[in-house]
């Protein structure tokens, strides 16, 4: 999760190299942003109800590899085509099967107590992802050129991550003989837990018929508006025309990746003590808070104090949204539901990054992007509120036949 959530991200490192080297508009750049998110979203049910029904192994796998050949095709573009097909289709169709869709229905599986906080840690790869990748893709494309850094990221991709991810990931713990962690009772055999799987299983259709499922979806909907869409997207661009350096902006960005993992993890462990509408609520409204900060900002150093607020929540809403959905809906629906959250997701990260974009070009400026986003945000704090814990009826197992006379 870490690295293809920093492959993923790095696009914006490269926006304005392309610009200079082709001429191509930021609207269109951000044009292909907006494609990789959404369809990144778009895979999210598909590859959901895959690893819930086959287990995320295979997903997993796949995903990483055409993760890496997306990386290692954007390092030859030579037509705008090229970024929308290499960057804004094969990249994000793999960062989809890796992202918090698999990544939750691993943890859902393997774990009954501490969910919560396995949550958060699973989602801490996807923040240091920001710490690593992205600082290294930015020194990479200075040093050597946004195509080079393309390519090295692609290769180490395929060479050290992929076999390291199919040799450690496990689809179900009685796989290997095991109970999921702090679960009570005997270990179950494979006959055993796909029958429970089966009759535990909600439905997208079934769940859709419940208010918890849409304040999910909506508030889900504005972490990615803010987040990915506006932020993640234009935040390099915003801070190179605000006079600040690449290796300032990208520091920044490692600032908010290193706090990213703090808050994401701390976010888990609160989850699990102190419940997950309270939290959820004000992670959202403190990153609306921050936003508007953004505005302010003046030099290095409270460029980094906006770095670090916003970076402990930028991903803290993972783990309480994702429990959420395995606490009202079941963990053996987590993959499916989660792809469709995560969806919802992934369609306001695309029309942040667009709207953004198309702003910058309208008004000169991202002052509007970021101040739409901030009121999203305090919107989704109160929506967060209305969200009822209560579980959502299963299927019961099939009882045996009485026996006759």
């Amino acid at each position: 999760m870490m690295a293809a959530s920093g492959l993923r991200s790095v696009f914006g490192v490269y926006i304005k190299p392309m610009e200079a080297e082709f001429g191509w508009s930021r609207g269109a750049l951000s044009g292909a942003a907006a494609i990789s998110l959404l369809l990144l979203g778009a895979a999210g049910p598909l590859v959901g109800r895959m690893a819930d029904r086959w287990g995320p192994r295979a997903v997993i796998g796949s995903a990483l590899l055409l993760l890496g050949l997306g990386s290692l095709g954007s390092a030859f573009v030579q037509q705008l085509w090229h970024v929308y097909v290499t960057a804004g289709l094969f990249m994000a169709l793999g960062a989809g099967g890796v992202a918090i869709t698999t990544g939750s229905t691993v943890v859902a599986r393997w774990f009954e107590a501490r969910r919560g906080l396995a949550i958060g840690i699973a989602a801490g790869g996807m923040s240091a992802g920001q710490l690593v990748v992205i600082p290294l893709a930015m020194a990479l494309t200075v040093w050597y050129g946004w195509r080079t850094s393309y390519f090295w990221l692609g290769l180490g991709l395929l060479v050290l991550v992929l076999p390291v991810g199919l040799w450690l990931i496990g689809n179900n713990p009685e796989d290997r003989g095991l109970r999921p962690y702090g679960a009570a009772g005997s270990i179950r055999s494979a006959a055993q837990a796909a029958a429970t799987v089966a009759a535990e299983r909600v439905s997208v259709v079934d769940a859709a018929q419940t208010l918890p499922f849409w304040l999910l979806m909506a508030t889900f909907f504005v972490c990615g508006y803010t987040s990915n869409g506006v932020v993640l997207t234009h935040f390099m661009p915003h801070a190179l025309e605000h006079n600040f350096t690449p290796f300032q902006a990208s520091a920044a960005l490692g600032v908010m990746g290193a706090m990213n993992i703090m808050g994401t993890v701390g976010s888990g462990w609160i989850c699990d003590r102190f419940g997950r509408r309270g939290p959820l609520a004000f992670y959202y409204f403190i990153r609306g808070l921050s936003l508007i900060f953004l505005l302010y900002v003046w030099n290095v150093p409270s460029l980094h104090v906006w770095a670090a607020l916003f970076g402990l929540n930028y991903i803290s809403t993972v783990p309480p949204t994702t429990t959420l959905t395995a606490n009202i809906f079941g963990r053996y629906s987590v993959g499916e539901l989660s792809g469709w959250i995560f969806f919802s997701h992934q369609v306001g990260a695309a029309l942040g990054a667009a709207l953004a974009g198309w702003i910058f070009e309208w008004t000169g400026s991202y002052a509007s992007a970021f101040v739409s986003a901030a009121l999203m945000a305090i919107l989704a704090a109160g929506l967060s509120l209305l969200i009822r814990e209560e579980p959502i009826g299963t299927r019961p197992t099939a009882a045996p036949a009485p026996a006759t006379a």
